[in-house]
């Protein structure tokens, strides 16, 4: 590659190019190689096919794609990135974190990578605005936030998914689960038993949550929610629905409880919800009480017990005026398996315990399976 001061000059050169043959002073991506070849000529710098080829990626990357961060996301072992200003770019792989030697030259860089990622999406970063969840045409998920909520500069965050959903077997081929455990789940998922997948961030929840709807029946209906459209079905019978943020005046916010409401009149037999956070959690037990048997969602959370108790208490954020004891009710008849996953230390993201809610007694939970010494095994009752 060209020493950084001669790269800089020809970068400008293109730019240049670019913007004189674009539209409304925007680069033209379509004529990068000629403004490249252009430049070349004009700086009179000869250079190999295979450094040109190189440089015009490097190029492309730069002016139009994700700058510093190209090379990280087209490598396939890469599932996140997680960017600290101006001070250095992580990376996780196989369920590790590794530091990396990427690098931006400014904020100011990295700010307008961010701003490049959200608008093609309808969103909008700046000083009003500091925060952002947006998601990329590829599915992956983008956090950014600036000053002066961030005091690092701006952050940036991008979890990506696989080309292809997760399947059922591919639970046993990662590790997350033993082949009877999948077994169990499935059919659990074909008998219509709700489940809670809980678990803490990063621990796998959605892609589990995604490999088990795997199971529902072809010939359901079924409604998913989310704030990030992640989930990916095989069924041809799926209606997608996804948040949407309030606008630059703080109108048209749609969340999650305005489409489980809108998502019970359109006849689903199945309601997925990517992740209940507050109030909504209520709706989705009404559901599941209501005629909606078999409906998944996600929670975050320590353990199965506490993943019921998080559910209590963002029911009692709903807005009505329940008493705990018949929210506690409603929990216990709305949900009938909860599945806990962790990451381990090893990368590797596991089911480690599946409680089932009990209707009688006062234990709410009762093992079903449980991981331990690097062994999945069934409880007895």
């Amino acid at each position: 590659m060209l020493a950084e001061s001669a790269l800089a000059r020809i970068e400008e050169r293109v730019v240049e190019q670019l913007r004189r043959t674009g539209h409304d002073g925007e680069p033209d991506r379509a004529i990068l190689p000629d403004a490249l070849a252009q430049a070349l000529t004009e700086s009179r710098v000869l250079l190999p096919r295979g450094e040109v080829v190189r440089l015009e990626r490097y190029l492309d990357d730069r002016l139009f794609g994700l700058g510093p961060l190209a090379p990280l996301l087209r490598d396939p072992s890469v599932t996140e990135v997680m960017v600290n200003g101006s001070r250095g770019v992580w990376i996780e792989r196989q369920g590790r974190l590794e530091a990396t030697d990427v690098r931006f030259r400014d904020e100011d860089e990295l700010l307008v990578l961010i701003e490049r990622l959200v608008a093609p999406v309808g969103r909008r970063i700046d000083h009003a605005s500091p925060l952002v969840d947006a998601r990329l045409p590829d599915g992956s998920r983008v956090h950014a936030a600036i000053p002066p909520v961030s005091l690092a500069g701006p952050v940036l965050t991008i979890r990506r998914f696989s080309g292809a959903p997760l399947r059922p077997d591919d639970l046993v081929r990662l590790g997350t689960a033993s082949e009877d455990l999948a077994a169990d789940l499935n059919a659990a998922v074909r008998e219509k038993r709700s489940m809670l997948v809980s678990g803490g961030t990063g621990s796998g929840k959605t892609t589990t949550l995604n490999a088990l709807a795997f199971a529902i029946g072809a010939d359901e209906r079924i409604v998913t929610i989310e704030d990030a459209a992640e989930l990916r079905l095989p069924q041809r019978n799926v209606v997608s629905l996804e948040t949407r943020p309030a606008n630059v005046e703080g109108r048209g916010e749609i969340g999650v409880r305005t489409l489980l409401r809108n998502a019970l009149r359109m006849r689903p037999d199945r309601i997925i919800v990517g992740e209940v956070r507050g109030g909504e959690a209520l709706d989705m037990l009404q559901a599941m009480n209501t005629g909606h048997r078999g409906s998944l969602t996600t929670a975050h959370a320590n353990g199965p017990y506490h993943a019921l108790l998080r559910i209590e208490t963002m029911a009692l954020m709903g807005g009505i005026d329940l008493p705990l004891v018949a929210i506690r009710e409603q929990v216990r008849q709305g949900i009938d398996l909860v599945v806990h996953q962790e990451r381990g230390d090893d990368g590797v993201r596991r089911i480690v315990a599946v409680h089932e809610t009990t209707r009688e007694g006062e234990r709410p939970l009762r093992e079903l399976w449980t991981y331990r010494d690097g062994t999945w095994s069934r409880c007895s009752s």
